[in-house]
């Protein structure tokens, strides 16, 4: 059985556009907000880490700063670009906590979780 990704389109209907590829995100590790049917987490929004953030998410049980070596996952640090799950960011939001995100990176599959009008409150890529 081979995993179907989702069309690569962002929430505002243009062509998907990476996220980070240092440190390599996304839930296939290709640097994109990708998903899939199997992507349980919806890892579909592009957000950039801040010191802020990271002590929330690390507050509210998901530690995003601690490196794991056995997943050869780095730890993010203030400025890294991360395939944030869709809820996370809702909540975070919800929270007054929520980092930027990157519009043209986030998956449209995001919507089916968090509101546009959310998101581009805390867009860096809106004109």
């Amino acid at each position: 059985m081979s995993i179907s990704f989702e069309d690569s389109i962002n929430v505002l209907g243009g062509p998907l556009e990476p996220c980070s590829l240092d440190p390599m995100t996304g839930f296939f590790r290709n640097g994109s907000c990708d998903t899939c049917r199997d992507d349980h987490g919806s890892h579909t929004v592009c957000a950039i880490m801040t010191k802020e953030f990271l002590v929330w998410s690390k507050y509210v049980g998901n530690d995003l700063s601690t490196p794991v070596a056995a997943y050869g996952f780095p730890g993010l640090v203030d400025g890294d670009n991360w395939c944030l799950c869709a809820s996370r960011f809702l909540q975070a939001a919800r929270d007054g906590e929520a980092p930027r995100v990157r519009l043209a990176s986030t998956h449209r599959k995001a919507l089916a979780i968090v509101p546009l009008d959310i998101l581009k409150e805390h867009a860096i890529d809106l004109n």
